[in-house]
């Protein structure tokens, strides 16, 4: 029953952003939707009562204060957030979720460990660092996190600071790795969100492509 809520909660909250959201986005808010709409009929769950949704650091953020407005009048229990390690912050994994990273640091594990450090002192209820995620072991370091919603006004705190780096951490690293959709996506929070400050990368004059192919 509070499975069905809380997609009935994600579901509004994604249609009220994709209202104003730009066309870069729009599908994916679309699909979005359409997905929660209709995951209860696939019937996925298995052991714990859980449910994924892909979604931006905007759609993040509102979805878990909206999760914690619905604790608090007593609509549903507690919900633990948490996230799969193929994100856009949580992996080093040189050949699948961090391959399009061309900088030369695809190939360390910065980033997961950076994350998962900053996710603790940002209010997640527990991190982890974990090896292997389906590619190899040694081939991969993953970070998660999990974060208690409880109603209170300290969650209320913890998810807007914690997600918000959760997301934009890695979203930061593709765009100094000159990522044109990562560039966009951190131009667009550091607009939604004035105290976002992240140093945008320097692009190259373009005449100089294919110069010395």
């Amino acid at each position: 029953e509070d499975l069905a809520k809380t997609d009935a909660i994600a579901a509004a909250v994604l249609k009220e952003i994709a209202l104003e959201a730009p066309a870069e986005i729009k599908q994916q808010l679309e699909d979005n939707i359409r997905w929660i709409e209709a995951a209860g009929e696939n019937k996925l769950v298995v052991g714990s009562k859980a449910r994924i949704l892909y979604a931006d650091s905007e759609g993040r953020i509102k979805i878990a204060a909206a999760f914690n407005a619905a604790i608090r009048a007593g609509k549903i229990g507690p919900v633990v957030l948490g996230r799969d390690h193929h994100d856009v912050s949580g992996t080093d994994s040189p050949y699948r979720e961090t391959s399009n990273i061309y900088d030369g640091s695809a190939f360390t594990a910065d980033m997961a460990i950076h994350n998962v450090i900053g996710d603790s002192f940002r209010g997640a209820t527990w991190v982890s660092i974990h090896n292997g995620g389906g590619v190899g072991w040694g081939e991969v370091i993953n970070g998660g996190f999990g974060m208690l919603l409880d109603g209170s006004p300290e969650a209320d705190r913890r998810l807007e600071t914690m997600l918000l780096f959760d997301v934009n951490n890695g979203i930061s690293r593709r765009s100094w790795a000159r990522n044109e959709g990562a560039v966009f996506a951190i131009k667009r929070e550091m607009a939604r969100n004035p105290k976002l400050k992240v140093t945008l990368p320097n692009e190259s004059n373009t005449s100089f492509k294919g110069l010395f192919d």
